[in-house]
């Protein structure tokens, strides 16, 4: 009896401390985490002027924002012998600034180095590509802003059913940048026509390069400056895919002399379509104006 009575006065004291504690007020749930700022895009493209009636709308693009790559928007090649060297996945990532990134090291005997692609994601004809991009420092590699198809191993009418067109490509670390067109397959049968160009202080920084991909024509830019128009294999009229890489191999001089690990940047990919003016507002939203350039 003397135990019950102890338990039921037990149970007394501790209800009212609980009516006692909800009585108390409370501090406030702490507010949820705010997401990361998302950089907007701040550097505006100096695209050419459109044709009468006519003006750029924004049709695709990929910022590189966060730390992970969309893959949604990009896919990467399975790990696998490239030339001199060898594509893996891990040597492509996002740097959290803002920038895709394509590392080049040596792991064991090996050289490593890396691709995205818009294959399955993003197939595209005519329109405006452009990359900015802050190019490789070392020797024996070299970055390339490409596009290609399956009508690129088509022979028998030129290059108009698939045309590797190779935007950008850099061996070497000096002024020089080279634009190429490949068509008529990788064979016997294979044709190519290209131009190196001069662009003054392309190695330090990022600079932009770009195409403007017309239905009888292409038209190379670098920084907004037209460094070669040419109709060569009959345009190419069937949409390809877009590819970032980095090559292993003798045309980018001696790796063995290379100080690694390297890499290059790239800021942004964005492709513009030519739309009647009055239709402009549609699509993505077109970047902000600012003044950064080359930096």
């Amino acid at each position: 009896m003397r135990a019950e009575c102890m338990t039921a006065a037990t149970a007394v004291l501790l209800i009212a401390a609980g009516l006692a504690a909800a009585a108390q007020p409370q501090a406030p749930a702490a507010a949820p985490a705010a997401a990361p700022a998302v950089r907007q895009p701040q550097v505006k493209d100096a695209l050419p002027a459109p044709p009468e009636g006519k003006a750029w709308k924004l049709a695709w693009n990929d910022e590189f924002e966060g730390t992970k790559l969309d893959e949604a928007k990009w896919n990467v090649p399975p790990d696998g012998r490239r030339k001199d060297g060898w594509w893996m996945r891990k040597a492509v990532g996002l740097d959290g600034r803002g920038n895709l990134v394509i590392r080049t090291f040596k792991e064991g005997d090996k050289y490593i180095d890396g691709c995205v692609r818009t294959l399955g994601r993003f197939e595209h004809a005519f329109g405006y590509y452009v990359a900015r991009i802050r190019l490789q420092k070392q020797p024996g590699h070299w970055s390339a802003f490409w596009m290609t198809g399956s009508g690129v191993s088509r022979v028998g009418d030129g290059g108009r059913d698939g045309t590797e067109i190779d935007i950008m490509e850099k061996p070497w670390l000096d002024e020089r940048v080279q634009h190429t067109l490949h068509w008529d397959g990788y064979g016997r049968d294979h044709k190519s026509e290209g131009k190196v160009v001069q662009a003054p202080g392309v190695t330090d920084g990022f600079h932009a390069f770009a195409l403007w991909w017309k239905p009888d024509e292409y038209i190379f830019y670098i920084d907004g400056r037209e460094t070669w128009r040419t109709r060569a294999g009959g345009v190419c009229q069937a949409p390809q895919y877009l590819k970032l890489s980095d090559e292993v191999g003798k045309w980018g001089g001696d790796i063995a002399k290379a100080a690694l690990p390297d890499e290059f940047l790239v800021d942004y990919v964005r492709v513009y379509d030519l739309v009647d003016a009055g239709n402009r507002e549609q699509g993505p939203r077109t970047p902000e104006p600012a003044t950064a350039n080359g930096s």
